[in-house]
């Protein structure tokens, strides 16, 4: 009896037991099937678009807005034409600018290439004009609580040296373009060293030259050039030198090192550095005459209206029409001297006959009057009544350095030749790197 008990609560024992193995295998079997299937299962993904409103910022105007304009005048431009391209629609401002006396240079001297800057205010009302007249001077119109205020300012001018050197390949124009120096300069230095070097035919391929010169700057922008400083210039193997010194009583002139005046007391060439279109010559072939002529001076070539300047100190002689030389300047000088200046398109204002005139002074202008067959200085030179070559014809130099500014000069010039020096090494640096 006991033992059919104990065997039938053993066998539900045994009963219970395997349910709950079951129950866990089930548990085991669900777990290791249904993750998978949740792992495999494919994601799908999709974009929505909406439509959002944004609310947009109001606009707004500050009316006490400056707008600033830099414009070039341009060739055949008037206040006007200047303003509409600039967008200024201010009636008032432009019938004061036109009317104003003090205002003269906007209505008759806009000068191509020359600037002008405005500030406007959001209604394009003109508060503020400036207007280039020259390389020292600007025309100033500002908006003030009384009206417009017109007035002519300096500019004030930074003064800088310029280091600069160039190789001759045809022309010293050619030379100077290439190496950034101005005209100006150029002239110079055709001026300084013509006692030394004819500039219209001794030049050769190679020959170079550094040149330590005068710069003014007004906010960064250089407005004009100044004087040559220093220069050397080795013209065929010869080198020459000029330094730019000035005394006590602010006479400038230009010397050797040494202090030998390169100053002579006639100028080679009366007009800017140019071309010769004809030389002296004992017999041409007269274009207008068609017959073989003396050519007692010599032709050089320039535009029309270029300036002529009196070769030496001196005394009008004679000034007006004579015969093929159209109108025509007669000087003379002391020690016999005589010079002429033909073909002029018409004579300076500052001049009359009797008068005298210093060396460099305009007499006249370049033009084809008389015998000409294009715009042509005719120059000629006379030692008691005989013709000489301008170009050729000795030409007395000036007195040396007054002893009391010596040691001045040397110190001076001892400056000028060490930078002179440093250009020249920078040359041979620069041409060794390019071999």
């Amino acid at each position: 009896m006991f033992s059919e008990r104990k065997f039938s609560h053993k066998r539900i024992k045994l009963h219970w037991l395997a349910i709950a193995s079951g129950i866990l295998a089930l548990v085991l079997f669900l777990a290791v099937n249904e993750t998978p299937q949740a792992e495999t299962r494919p994601v799908v993904l999709s974009t929505i678009t909406e439509e959002v409103s944004l609310p947009l910022p109001s606009p707004t105007l500050d009316r006490n807005e400056a707008f600033w304009q830099i414009e070039q005048v341009r060739q055949d431009d008037t206040l006007l034409t200047l303003f509409r391209r600039m967008n200024i629609r201010d009636e008032d401002a432009i019938k004061f600018l036109m009317l104003s006396p003090d205002a003269h240079a906007l209505n008759t001297q806009l000068i191509p290439g020359h600037t002008v800057e405005t500030k406007t205010n959001a209604q394009g009302k003109l508060l503020y004009l400036e207007y280039e007249l020259d390389a020292e001077n600007i025309l100033v119109a500002g908006l003030t609580s009384g009206g417009y205020v017109v007035a002519t300012k300096k500019l004030l001018l930074e003064s800088q040296q310029v280091l600069k050197s160039a190789v001759i390949r045809d022309t010293l124009f050619g030379a100077t373009d290439d190496a950034g120096i101005p005209d100006q300069i150029a002239i110079q230095i055709a001026e300084i060293l013509s006692s030394e070097i004819d500039f219209y035919q001794d030049l050769r391929s190679g020959d170079r030259f550094h040149v330590i010169y005068e710069a003014f700057y007004n906010a960064g922008e250089m407005m004009k050039t100044g004087n040559v400083l220093a220069v050397e210039f080795v013209n065929n193997g010869t080198t020459y030198q000029a330094i730019h010194f000035g005394d006590a009583s602010g006479k400038y002139a230009y010397y050797t090192p040494e202090g030998k005046s390169l100053h002579k007391t006639f100028l080679r060439s009366p007009l800017e550095y140019t071309r010769i279109s004809s030389s002296f010559s004992a017999g041409r072939y007269h274009p207008i005459l068609q017959r073989m002529k003396a050519h007692r001076g010599v032709d050089m070539a320039a535009p029309t209206g270029t300036r002529v300047k009196a070769s030496g100190d001196g005394k009008v002689a004679f000034m007006g029409k004579k015969g093929g030389y159209g109108n025509v300047v007669i000087l003379n000088h002391p020690n016999g001297i005589s010079t002429v200046y033909g073909h002029l398109s018409r004579f300076s204002d500052a001049i009359r006959k009797g008068d005298t005139v210093n060396q460099g002074d305009i007499i006249g202008y370049v033009g084809m009057t008389g015998l000409a067959t294009g715009p042509h200085l005719h120059y000629e030179f006379l030692v008691n009544g005989n013709h000489r070559d301008p170009m050729k014809v000795a030409l007395p130099q000036s007195v040396p350095i007054n002893d009391n500014f010596k040691s001045e000069f040397n110190a001076h010039s001892l400056t000028m030749i060490a930078k002179l020096e440093m250009l020249k090494q920078r040359m041979q640096l620069a041409a060794h790197q390019t071999q």
